[in-house]
């Protein structure tokens, strides 16, 4: 049973910085993309940026590109999502999500990812 549980959310000022964690447990990490979305209030759950099962590949909607970091770490069953230069927007409950274990292809469409995590929220004040 795969199960993934998310930390390190709070409260920050706007152009501060976070890292949020992601710890894995189950089948085989390595196996499985990884990604992070998010959904504000009000708002559909959108696609923030996603790792590949070996690390080797990242990509990030543009609205994050150049603020945020994702990484993993395969042999702690981890990853991370720094995020830097913080705004109001960016203000939403954070989810990371693997997807089949079986995909070498990192996606962005939530559909693909089977597996969740319960979220962490994040609020940027300004």
């Amino acid at each position: 049973q795969v199960q993934l549980v998310e930390s390190g959310g709070g409260l920050v000022q706007a152009a501060g910085s976070l890292t949020l964690s992601c710890v894995f447990s189950g089948r085989a990490f390595s196996l499985y993309n990884v990604a992070w979305f998010r959904q504000a209030p009000g708002k559909e759950r959108e696609f923030v940026g996603g790792i590949s099962r070996t690390g080797r590949s990242t990509f990030y909607t543009d609205s994050v590109r150049g603020r945020c970091t994702i990484s993993r770490d395969n042999a702690k069953n981890t990853v991370s999502l720094q995020m830097n230069s913080l705004r109001p927007e960016d203000t939403a409950v954070y989810y990371c999500a693997a997807d089949s274990g079986t995909s070498s292809t990192l996606r962005s469409d939530s559909k693909e990812y089977l597996y969740w995590g319960q979220g962490t929220q994040v609020t940027v004040s300004s």
